[in-house]
């Protein structure tokens, strides 16, 4: 018998059966690569395989996450770059290069960007929230990725809202509301301000354009929240149920900032974890988790942090280090010329 069987409910609470040894199951890791960065997402309870020695998990970890922050840091540049900025200013009074061309004194009328909002928007003088102190004991924590410091994280604009539309597709009862509950908690730890924009008919979280002024205006593109079947996004088949990541992009020397991302959330296997006793905490701690990755968090080693890379009972909640690392994230740089 699956001693995760859903259908083997209790007969007197109509809750499903608690995993043994009152923790969920070890979560088995996998990762994809695309245009966004995309942390290892977790996988749903089943039943667990023999565990792996400590030291492989490490290293496994280590092999795919170093080329996740490799990949954010050539999205930036590739969006960055010179010769990608269509809209760079040019000065009408110099001739390119190799042209013979006279200069003329009548500038060219402005255009829109093609390919970003005009800078500024919904840019505050100063960040809408402070974080709360961190907690003086402290714990580990990582980032996604880092400025070209080396130690500053990549993080969201704190002076401008970020805003988030669900697609309301698949999703389980009460699945739109744990979303929301999960962003207040988060704006709670890192003083930003999130703004829900209500659904979404975007049809996938994959290949997504981050600048749709089409559909959302002279704007970036909301965090979407999707609840998706392993035919819409094939890197949740099998156990995984959870994937998330943002885009950052800079201009020129400036600092990266994350300017929207994706959440995608098994249609399927939610339901079947909401199913358990204690399921309700188990999918919070599950989006709460990804939310963490949103914004810049990264896995870390010490079990007793909502970040650590398997789903724990004791652990529903951010922990001190999260808690630490989401305060660092909260007070990134106001970047208003994006």
């Amino acid at each position: 018998m699956d001693p995760f069987d859903p259908a083997e409910r209790d007969p007197v609470s109509g809750d499903g059966p608690s995993p043994p040894s009152g923790r969920v199951p070890q979560w088995v890791l996998d990762e994809a690569a695309g245009l966004r960065v995309e942390p290892m997402p977790w996988r749903s309870p089943g039943p667990p395989p023999p565990p792996p020695r400590r030291r492989g998990r490490r290293t496994l970890r280590a092999l795919l996450v170093v080329p996740l922050v490799v990949l954010l840091s050539l999205t930036a540049a590739v969006l960055v770059g010179p010769s990608t900025w269509p809209w760079s200013p040019v000065d009408p009074d110099v001739p390119a290069a190799g042209s013979t061309a006279v200069p003329t004194a009548t500038p060219p009328t402005p255009t829109s960007p093609p390919d970003r909002p005009t800078a500024g928007r919904e840019a505050a003088r100063t960040p809408l929230g402070t974080p709360p102190p961190a907690p003086p004991e402290g714990g580990a924590h990582g980032f996604i990725a880092v400025q070209p410091d080396g130690v500053t994280p990549v993080a969201y604009d704190p002076c401008r809202p970020v805003h988030y539309a669900i697609r309301p597709d698949n999703a389980p009862p009460g699945g739109e509301e744990a979303v929301h509950a999960a962003f207040a908690r988060l704006a709670e730890v890192t003083g930003l301000r999130f703004v829900h924009d209500g659904s979404s008919a975007e049809p996938s979280t994959l290949d997504r354009r981050i600048f749709q002024p089409e559909t959302y205006g002279d704007r970036w593109a909301p965090v979407l929240v999707a609840w998706e079947t392993e035919e819409q996004n094939p890197a949740l088949v099998g156990d995984t149920v959870g994937q998330a990541g943002s885009v950052a992009v800079s201009l020129g020397d400036g600092p990266q900032v994350f300017v929207t991302g994706t959440v995608s959330l098994d249609a399927d296997r939610m339901p079947e974890i909401l199913a358990f006793r204690g399921g309700a905490q188990t999918a919070r701690a599950i989006i709460l988790h990804e939310l963490g990755h949103l914004v810049g968090l990264g896995h870390v080693e010490d079990d007793q942090q909502l970040m650590y890379p398997e789903a724990r009972r004791e652990v529903p909640d951010f922990a001190p280090g999260d808690l630490t690392g989401l305060a660092v994230l909260g007070r990134g740089p106001c970047v208003p010329e994006l």
